[in-house]
């Protein structure tokens, strides 16, 4: 797939002001910090349609962007801020549940997680909430270029072993890298293969 057209729709944090088409979504969530941002800027190819902080937690609100005229994607608040007080958090945890409970537009998820880091009890805790509510989603391991390919491998086979403790299959993963452009075909191919299913000329 080629982004010939990326344009922001909006912001907010109540679930029933996200726009009424039917366009399809995929929505992007993930721990603070994690890359989010510069990962959808590097999908998109454009430098700032996400705004990128240094900041954990400045994503704070359910933001559409329209791609192509024909598809949504959805940068979601990240989970497990650092320097938001608890009662914010409440308020964020309670519109994202929200979202993926109501949104009847939503394909499928991508939770992000930085690929240097061992299973996090919260990404993990996360994907067995999407799993028992019969979420689809995908993980997308970040940050690749950090490691080398044999040290991604190994975090991605301690990955997939925690994983099948509770899991019956390894879910469907990719590994990118924002700054060097990998796995942006990968993950833009999926999202056009899923496209491909639907009928989009009548939405």
């Amino acid at each position: 797939m080629k982004i010939k057209s990326a344009e922001f729709v909006m912001s907010n944090s109540d679930v029933a002001k996200c726009p009424k088409s039917m366009l399809p979504e995929y929505a992007f969530i993930g721990r603070s910090n994690v890359g989010k941002s510069s990962l959808i800027n590097m999908l998109t190819s454009r430098k700032s349609l996400a705004k990128t902080s240094g900041r954990p937690g400045k994503t704070q609100l359910i933001n559409h962007f329209l791609i192509n005229k024909n598809w949504h994607l959805v940068d979601l608040p990240g989970y497990g801020y650092a320097r938001v007080s608890k009662s914010a958090k409440k308020v964020f945890q309670k519109f994202i549940t929200q979202y993926f409970a109501l949104r009847e537009q939503l394909v499928t998820a991508f939770v992000l997680v930085d690929i240097r880091h061992n299973p996090q009890p919260i990404d993990l805790e996360f994907m067995q909430w999407l799993g028992e509510n019969g979420i689809p989603f995908s993980i997308i391991f970040t940050k690749a270029d950090k490691l080398k390919p044999k040290a991604i491998n190994r975090y991605v086979d301690a990955y997939k072993k925690v994983l099948l403790e509770t899991w019956e299959t390894m879910p469907n993963y990719f590994i990118t890298s924002s700054t060097k452009d990998i796995g942006k075909d990968d993950v833009l191919n999926y999202i056009d293969g899923l496209n491909a299913n639907m009928d989009l000329s009548s939405n």
